[in-house]
């Protein structure tokens, strides 16, 4: 299929300005269920934020937001994959959450691989969904409900906000439609069809950005990136390296802060000396008093 056909059956996207992230909302849209699960009732709440804004970037890889447990709570993860330029760039994000399998084994999606899947951007700040009805065949209870259309709303803006096609001044809204009606439920629990909103709280309290699961870099100075919900917080970090036999041995152990600066809040990084094998990552929120560190991301990686 040519790329000018692609990208009519996947909707016209309108060229706004550049920008520097998406804008949450800090409470939860008007349509979605409240969150009464592990995220919202257990006993280590995460601070109530949003997810890390995106950048736009030059890059093809897409923003794609996934399901994932860490201790009593489930939260969204973020993924950048490696997608065919056919769509859009919404469309094509959108399609890899619900077609494709997450990096870590740790995340999971939901969502079915739908028949169809059509993206627009209307104005500076409204993205229009609208998807196949067979991509919701899924049992759900009420709280995962809720977070799987959050999933899709995570990922839709940021694949608008990494591809420069929202205007960073605008609240970014997202309306879903179910072969292209507005009245349906969702996974038999969420009403579609209205504007909705990031919610606040559902991001991953600790995140490892790079290096993604399973993947290979060279040898020397590897630089690992994450994000805290905790900006200034501080965090606890364990490289463990795999044996001959499977075991895993602790290599390096420290600590790091979150940055607390404007524009890069929770932003932490370690740039390590390892020599070449296959390593394990851990990273979680160091805990303070008697209470344990929580949290914890963890990713497998190689050094070649």
């Amino acid at each position: 299929m040519g790329r000018a056909r692609a990208l009519v059956l996947a909707g016209v996207l309108v060229a706004v300005p550049a920008l520097t992230g998406c804008i949450a909302e800090a409470g939860p849209s008007p349509t979605a269920t409240p969150l009464t699960g592990p995220a919202a009732s257990g006993t280590a709440q995460p601070p109530s934020t949003s997810a890390p804004l995106e950048t736009t970037q030059s890059s093809n890889k897409a923003p794609v937001y996934w399901i994932g447990r860490s201790d009593s709570g489930v939260f969204l993860y973020r993924e950048f994959r490696d997608v065919p330029d056919q769509e859009n760039p919404v469309t094509r994000a959108l399609r890899a959450m619900m077609s494709d399998k997450p990096l870590d084994p740790d995340f999971f999606t939901p969502w079915q691989n739908p028949s169809q899947l059509a993206t627009s951007i209307s104005g500076k700040d409204v993205i229009t969904v609208d998807v196949s009805e067979d991509a919701f065949n899924s049992n759900l209870d009420a709280d995962m409900a809720a977070r799987a259309i959050q999933q899709l709303v995570y990922t839709a803006t940021a694949a608008a906000a990494s591809s420069g096609l929202i205007d960073s001044g605008q609240q970014i809204r997202v309306r879903i439609l179910v072969d292209g009606h507005t009245d349906y439920v969702a996974f038999d629990h969420i009403q579609l069809g209205a504007l909705m909103t990031r919610t606040a709280g559902l991001v991953a309290p600790v995140w490892i950005i790079d290096p993604q699961e399973n993947v290979e870099v060279g040898g020397g100075s590897v630089k690992i990136t994450g994000r805290s919900t905790t900006a200034g917080g501080k965090l606890r970090w364990q490289i463990l390296q795999s044996r001959d036999n499977g075991a895993k041995e602790p290599f390096l152990t420290g600590e790091t802060t979150a940055s607390a600066e404007q524009g890069q809040a929770g932003v932490f990084t370690l740039a390590l000396n390892l020599p070449p094998g296959d390593y394990e990552l851990r990273v979680s929120q160091a805990g303070t008093g008697d209470q344990p560190d929580q949290y914890e991301d963890n990713r497998a990686f190689k050094v070649r």
